[in-house]
């Protein structure tokens, strides 16, 4: 069956976004955000300040962009030369990254002396601000002041975080990551979009479960949460809230998606309680591998090889299955479970699926070196109780996709 999917490239598809480049060392981030932007489906038009130019150049954003840079109000190119008042009607959304301490201060004071100012004034788009300036100047009352005011007036901040600065100073006043800014922009957006998951709560297992030995070992296995991960990033982007349960992985997700990390197959049954407790759960995919067993008693201090010893016997007991027991105390409205198998795949999956009360489950062969444990690359059945999906293989994020929208159309 072919892959068919809805990218999640189409997430901001037709969306019109104006990127405002103030002066700056952290303006070279924004190319990376004009790449975001341009991926997910939007037309971004950049808007360079003076300050900006000593930073980035225009054609390096043009290449990126694909569209023509603008920073001068008043346009000879553009219909009447007033092509200012033209990209304020045309913007969905202005975002401004970096935003200079005196960008933010022209702007609550309502000036309009260079294009981006007059933009942000004469726009009734929504503003996004990322801050981005010396510690120091962040923490100023003059700064503090004009952000309240600014807040006053529905203009929205992201960030800035905190860490080392150009200038050597440690402190808050970095300019947020561009995936971080663009998170909060499809976020905010997907609030205004009628996406297909809004007001849908998706709880995802991901990763190993790592159960103790002594303070130094531990048993575990070679998942590497891709594939669950990649499934929270998926419900996401279609406006679902997203609570990802992770064992330990090298992995990090999106801001936007609730990450709780765990180690034992006991934290995460405790951690999956917890989130129900929260907020209702309408779809609960157990992606994680989860150990089957636990050490009966787990050593306080590092075990010692003793002299003559060949051999150490652990007493291993079972752990609790933890999406059966999603199940049995009704803990989500639709349960999706995961078969990682090395013989017998379906088989042991539609059993897997009767026995646990499963709405459905995802199988797939890990004894393959192309497809499964820290591979990119997957191949999965999904199965139901009087059907069964056999896409081709593909990547992780595309099987990820299809996935979350098989399972939005079978609920």
């Amino acid at each position: 069956m072919p892959l068919t999917v809805i990218p999640q490239t189409q997430q901001l598809m037709n969306k019109k976004i104006l990127l405002g480049i103030t002066g700056g060392i952290a303006a070279y981030k924004s190319i990376e955000l004009v790449r975001l932007f341009k991926k997910a489906g939007a037309e971004v038009q950049v808007v360079l300040t003076k300050g900006a130019r000593a930073f980035v150049t225009p054609m390096t954003l043009q290449a990126v962009s694909g569209m023509p840079v603008r920073s001068e109000i008043l346009d000879h190119d553009a219909e009447a030369g007033m092509g200012h008042i033209e990209l304020a009607k045309w913007a969905d959304v202005i975002v401004v990254a970096p935003a200079s301490a005196d960008f933010i201060a022209r702007h609550t004071a309502g000036m309009a002396d260079d294009l981006l100012s007059t933009l942000c004034l004469a726009t009734e788009a929504p503003i996004w601000i990322a801050p981005a300036m010396n510690q120091a100047m962040w923490k100023h009352a003059a700064t503090q002041d004009n952000l309240v005011r600014l807040a006053q007036r529905s203009v929205k901040f992201i960030g800035p975080n905190a860490g080392d600065q150009a200038c050597g100073d440690i402190g808050y006043g970095r300019m947020s990551e561009p995936e971080e800014i663009f998170q909060a922009i499809i976020q905010a957006l997907s609030q205004e979009e009628n996406l297909p998951l809004q007001g849908q709560h998706w709880v995802i297992t991901a990763g190993p479960t790592m159960e103790a030995i002594d303070p130094v070992r531990f048993i575990s296995n070679h998942s590497s949460g891709k594939m669950g991960y990649a499934i929270a990033e998926a419900a996401q982007s279609l406006g679902a809230t997203v609570s990802l349960i992770s064992g330990p992985v090298a992995l990090t997700a999106s801001q936007a998606i609730h990450t709780y990390p765990v180690q034992s197959a006991l934290s995460m049954l405790e951690s999956c309680r917890t989130v129900a407790k929260k907020q209702k759960i309408d779809v609960f995919i157990g992606a994680a591998a989860v150990a089957d067993f636990r050490l009966k008693d787990v050593a306080d201090q590092k075990m010692k090889k003793q002299k003559n010893q060949d051999e150490m016997q652990l007493t291993l007991v079972k752990n609790p299955d933890i999406i059966a027991t999603v199940v049995e105390e009704n803990l989500a409205s639709f349960v999706v479970g995961f078969a990682a198998e090395t013989q017998n795949v379906v088989e042991y999956a539609k059993d897997k699926l009767v026995r646990k009360g499963l709405d459905l489950i995802v199988a797939n062969d890990v004894s393959r070196s192309d497809i499964g444990f820290n591979q990119d690359q997957n191949q999965i059945t999904v199965i139901a109780k009087e059907q069964l999906w056999s896409p081709d293989k593909g990547a992780k994020t595309d099987l990820a996709d299809y996935l979350v929208q098989l399972i939005h159309s079978q609920r």
